[in-house]
């Protein structure tokens, strides 16, 4: 396959989640930012939206994985062992669903750990001030979660350290694309 194919799964990639996230969030009306982690739309048991939540990231873990392993790879080796880490995890989550209790609370934490690891590695490896706000801005909204500085629940953290870190991703797919 073209490089520009490649690449354009760490655009498509996230795009599907993100879009899969916004449906479920749609046909459940009882999602509350203020109480809710966005895992809780992926509930097997509980949320209707569930196939279309978890049908979404192990699709979007799938095509961000190709990416990681075959163009990304070439742009930022360290990087990539991160970011394929993050989209297994992202497949984790959504396989072991909340239905799976602790096992789903571990994969989650993996996959925040990673997603954070990924950004400041790749902030270091690319010298990349945008992977660099991902990450303190990541990490600042867990810092304030946990220090209960805010009454949200958190999908709130979990959404502003995703979004942060899909925007250098997506950002890194471009620059290969256009390369």
């Amino acid at each position: 396959m073209n490089k520009r194919v490649y690449a354009l799964l760490g655009i498509v990639g996230p795009l599907i989640a993100y879009v899969s996230i916004g449906a479920s969030i749609a046909l459940s009306p009882w999602f509350s930012w203020e109480i809710s982690a966005l895992s809780d739309l992926g509930h097997a048991v509980d949320s209707e939206a569930a196939p279309i939540f978890n049908l979404g990231l192990l699709l979007a873990g799938f095509l961000i994985t190709v990416y990681a392993i075959t163009v990304f790879k070439r742009h930022a080796k360290y990087t990539s062992i991160f970011l394929v880490m993050s989209a297994l995890s992202l497949q984790l989550v959504a396989t072991f669903d909340e239905v799976y209790g602790f096992l789903h609370v571990v994969v989650s934490v993996m996959l925040f750990l990673s997603i954070g690891a990924a950004s400041l590695t790749y902030a270091i490896e690319r010298k990349s001030y945008l992977a660099a706000a991902a990450f303190m801005i990541g990490l600042i909204s867990w810092v304030l979660f946990g220090m209960k500085t805010y009454s949200l629940g958190v999908a709130v953290p979990e959404t502003i350290s995703t979004v942060m870190a899909v925007s250098w991703m997506i950002y890194s797919a471009v620059r290969i694309m256009r390369a």
